[in-house]
């Protein structure tokens, strides 16, 4: 790998937001997943959430390839995935028009944060609007009511770096040192991964210039037929 793509990768891992994530609750349009996932790579999110009910599918296209950088984990319920969000202490946001929704910009996003996106035409469920902490709107001034999902989720995780970066939480790692050998692993050498994966190999390390450094034995098995 080139010192300088490796370079820029770290530099990217080192910014991270691990205490700050998206939940898509049944978004099923490809470009919205798409597009969602892009501006949480943009922000520096690793983990977003996502609640599907068939399969859905993150175009290459509209997420500009911010998809082989960030983990997707996928729950059966919206309660799973709150669940997962109480137990690592996440304040939950909701985008719902409520009595007691307020201005997205009047929340800390400093704290740990989970944002919950709705379905295209619903919305968020009842579930997650009774589980939320907080109920938040981007204020309208035209005719319409709200923004398209994808829209909404760029300005309000706009919101959340400009709040994160003024406070200097771009500027320590938080991202695990094994979460990055593994995402760099992964992304930069798939063929080995699927190998890997194939003959129940460990992932080996990757050195400072961003190369693999594994033992004779691994690389005897990597080379080994299958």
């Amino acid at each position: 790998m080139n010192i300088s793509r490796y370079s820029k990768i770290r530099e990217v891992l080192a910014r991270r937001q691990t205490d700050l994530t998206v939940c898509m609750e049944q978004v099923h349009k490809s470009h919205n997943l798409s597009a969602i996932v892009r501006s949480c790579d943009a922000v520096g999110i690793q983990y977003a959430h996502a609640i599907w009910n068939g399969p859905n599918y993150i175009g290459g296209g509209t997420a500009a390839g911010s998809q082989r950088w960030m983990d997707i984990i996928a729950h059966e319920s919206i309660g799973d995935a709150i669940t997962q969000f109480k137990q690592q202490n996440m304040q939950i946001l909701v985008t719902a028009l409520s009595d007691d929704a307020v201005d997205f910009r009047d929340i800390d996003y400093t704290k740990p944060t989970a944002i919950i996106m709705g379905q295209e035409k619903y919305g968020v469920t009842d579930e997650a609007i009774s589980n939320a902490d907080h109920h938040v709107v981007i204020p309208m001034m035209g005719m319409v009511q709200s923004l398209n999902v994808s829209v909404a989720a760029a300005i309000i995780l706009s919101e959340a770096q400009r709040q994160r970066d003024a406070a200097g939480m771009y500027d320590s790692q938080s991202l695990p040192e094994a979460e990055c050998q593994r995402i760099i692993f992964e992304a930069c050498y798939p063929q080995y991964q699927r190998m890997c994966l194939q003959r129940n190999l460990p992932y080996p390390t990757i050195d400072d210039d961003g190369q693999v450094q594994a033992s004779d034995e691994w690389w005897d098995k990597m080379r080994a037929s299958v």
